[in-house]
């Protein structure tokens, strides 16, 4: 993980990863509130406000509070499990299973971005 490495192309990462993030958002709060209105809104500050506040230098644009890339790697999948238990909880079978194949997806597509994430000797291209 010491190479030098250039920041990957990851458009479509990005996009299925904000797909994924905004049915979090959505469905998580939704889940929660048969059980706590208060745990309903916990949710929605910690999956929107800890990653805007916690990010990877040369990840994003702004970065408020800087930290590695194991702890953004660590964000993107509280999120990813956030959406799939939570569309499983709330929603009808058919569309949980299609949030989990978007969650598939992004795993599969967010590979390069991680180990970019991982690497000791980043560069942002």
């Amino acid at each position: 993980m010491g190479a030098n490495m250039e920041r990957p192309d990851d458009r479509i990462a990005s996009v299925l990863r904000f797909a994924a993030e905004l049915v979090a958002w959505v469905a998580t709060p939704w889940a929660l509130s048969k059980y706590s209105w208060l745990l309903a809104v916990l949710a929605v500050v910690v999956l929107i406000g800890f990653p805007t506040l916690f990010s990877t230098p040369g990840d994003k644009a702004q970065v408020i509070i800087p930290v590695s890339g194991t702890v953004t790697i660590l964000l993107v999948l509280l999120q990813l499990a956030a959406a799939a238990i939570a569309a499983w909880l709330a929603w009808p079978i058919y569309a949980a299973v299609l949030v989990s194949l978007l969650v598939a997806a992004t795993l599969v597509t967010e590979r390069q971005r991680w180990q970019w994430l991982l690497s000791t000797n980043r560069h942002t291209g």
